[in-house]
């Protein structure tokens, strides 16, 4: 059995490098390019705490999931990559504050860098109702 690849383009959300794609929707799931706070307009960093750019990640992955035909309600696994494993907490602040259960399955490692110099990055998958497929 064989699955078509779709991409998905989110105009709300930072345009990916040339090298990826922000996700594809392959059979009944979307999986989500990592993110990071980038401003969806400019490609900017948002400055400020670690919680900010949490914010916008999520705001960046709902575009793309919503693009993609599904939702955050609808994500069934995330990982999270930290720099610092002291930002934990405020990152899971902002993330169970976002989700609703049953919260999704979730890795959060510890990384040496990530790009942009930022501090946290977010990936998801997520389930795509039949009705929008």
């Amino acid at each position: 059995m064989s699955f078509e690849k779709k991409p998905v383009i989110a105009s709300n959300a930072p345009a990916p490098p040339p090298f990826l794609s922000q996700a594809i929707l392959m059979g009944d799931f979307l999986f989500c390019s990592g993110q990071v706070g980038c401003h969806p307009e400019t490609g900017a960093l948002i400055e400020g705490s670690i919680g900010e750019r949490t914010k916008q990640i999520l705001s960046n992955l709902r575009a793309v999931l919503e693009a993609g035909g599904t939702s955050l309600e609808n994500v069934v696994k995330c990982n999270i990559y930290l720099t610092s494993m002291s930002d934990f907490a405020a990152v899971n602040e902002v993330y169970a504050a976002t989700f609703t259960k049953p919260m999704p399955a979730r890795t959060c490692v510890c990384v040496k860098e990530l790009p942009l110099g930022t501090d946290v990055e977010i990936e998801c998958i997520a389930g795509v109702p039949k009705s929008k497929l």
